[in-house]
């Protein structure tokens, strides 16, 4: 109770990408955010086929949630609004809240438009 749901209305295959389209940026880093949210037991309650339905009200599980989410991005890269929308939208239909949760958490960080990754865990093997 008291999660936030990040799911838009209107059919989900209304809002698949196109045939042809360009995959976003990063497809591995959304592929990797995918599978750890799956695998994540304590977030099953808010990911259906490895993407985000609802924002856990609990500070912890949301954390464990936009930790998972920060694994796309790679430490030390420099990315514009555009690419980080292209792989949120991949994980959440609602990608802007996404985002700003991700900036508020410290997860990400952003200026003049430009994001990078500020905060989450780090896997030093890959």
């Amino acid at each position: 109770m008291g999660d936030i749901s990040l799911s838009r209305s209107g059919d989900p295959a209304s809002r698949a990408r196109p045939a042809g389209a360009a995959a976003p940026p990063g497809p591995a880093g959304s592929s990797l955010a995918a599978g750890l949210l799956t695998s994540e037991n304590q977030l099953s309650a808010f990911v259906r086929d490895g993407r985000i339905t609802a924002m856990p009200a609990r500070p912890a599980k949301r954390r464990l949630l936009l930790d998972c989410v920060a694994q796309a991005f790679e430490p030390g890269h420099r990315y514009p609004e555009a690419a980080v929308d292209d792989v949120l939208k991949v994980l959440c239909d609602d990608h802007v809240a996404l985002r700003r949760y991700l900036v508020d958490e410290g997860f990400l960080s952003r200026q003049a438009g430009v994001y990078w990754r500020s905060g989450g865990t780090v896997d030093v093997h890959r």
